[in-house]
């Protein structure tokens, strides 16, 4: 049984209009409305026309949504935005939140149409949206400079999100050099680096992404503790000299196939004693949960790659047997994202 709350009409309601919750969100965002609170609290309606150049009807539009959606509050005759929201701007997250909703809308969202047609065809019918011919996000990302930078862009901010718990539940004591597979633009790698002075790291990714993740690096002062190097994480073989190979947000976009031969060839690289690391959003072994992973899992379904999913705990350490790893290790991040590191030795 899941712990889930019962379904109420209410919460029929929120997911039968759930994209328009969205949009009303989107329209907070791209119209300046939550920065506006932030800087303005208690703004009338007329006020906030006035300050986001729009007529009356619009204001009420917006506002209504996005009141009744608990993004903002109404106190007499004045708004506030909500105390979540709040909490993002005094934090310094709320830049990170407004590159997750432009990722949703201009990447996310048009695949999304897909998702019905991508569980037919048990694939991800939703790359049809992205133009290029790769058969996958990534080499079609490649082929489109503009839009490999902004999804980079959000990529990093995703990564912002969840990096306390890569740093804080990756064990790196006695590891000299860390193998950052599918690295990308080097946040991951960035972030460990800054964490532990005393490890060095090497990006391995396709040739514009290591570009990128050049720069990234010298701006963060580490080229001489990062390196980067262009490979194709399948077919070309990992450089030696590494005890530690990280799978970093990567495993969720393979088959299990895919991910057993990966795993294998991290093996292949290490040496007796090394370690391997897995870190992403994971599933319950229960298979109901959390609300998270599942709709999460419609982006994984229709876009990335052919097999792509938030795979449960159980899966990797049935993987890191298969491909000769021992030892597993579960460390949950308990936050509000399931994400997670899984270890285990050669």
């Amino acid at each position: 049984m899941t712990d889930a709350t019962p379904l109420t009409t209410d919460g029929l309601v929120q997911i039968l209009f759930g994209s328009s919750a969205f949009q009303m969100l989107n329209a907070g965002r791209n119209l300046g409305l939550f920065p506006l609170l932030h800087r303005r609290p208690g703004l009338t309606p007329q006020e906030i026309g006035q300050e986001l150049d729009l007529a009356e009807r619009p204001v009420q539009i917006l506002l209504l949504g996005t009141t009744a959606l608990g993004l903002t509050m109404r106190q007499g005759h004045g708004y506030f935005n909500a105390d979540v929201l709040e909490g993002k701007f005094a934090d310094g997250t709320w830049e990170i939140i407004e590159d997750l909703i432009e990722y949703e809308e201009r990447i996310v969202r048009p695949a999304e149409v897909d998702f019905t047609e991508s569980l037919r065809q048990n694939t991800n019918v939703g790359l049809r949206r992205i133009k290029g011919n790769g058969t996958d996000l990534y080499h079609r990302l490649s082929e489109d400079p503009g839009l490999e930078q902004l999804f980079y862009r959000c990529m990093r901010s995703w990564s912002r999100l969840s990096n306390p718990v890569l740093v804080e539940r990756a064990d790196l004591t006695g590891v000299r050099r860390v193998l950052d597979i599918g690295g990308g633009d080097g946040v991951n790698a960035i972030a460990l680096a800054q964490a532990n002075p005393g490890v060095e790291f090497t990006v391995l990714d396709l040739p514009g992404t290591v570009e990128i993740a050049r720069r990234k690096i010298d701006e963060h002062g580490l080229a001489g503790r990062i390196s980067v190097r262009a490979a194709d994480i399948f077919a070309d073989p990992y450089p030696p000299g590494h005890d530690c190979v990280l799978f970093a947000n990567q495993l969720v976009i393979w088959s299990p196939q895919q991910n057993v031969r990966l795993l294998r060839k991290a093996h292949a690289a290490l040496p007796d004693g090394g370690r391997v690391l897995v870190f992403n959003a994971m599933s319950d072994d229960s298979g109901d949960g959390p609300l998270y992973a599942a709709l999460d899992n419609v982006y994984f379904a229709t876009l990335p790659a052919a097999s792509s999913t938030i795979y449960r705990w159980g899966q990797y350490e049935e993987w890191f047997a298969e491909a000769g790893f021992v030892k597993p290790e579960r460390l949950p991040g308990g936050r509000w994202t399931p994400h997670g590191v899984l270890s285990a030795v050669k």
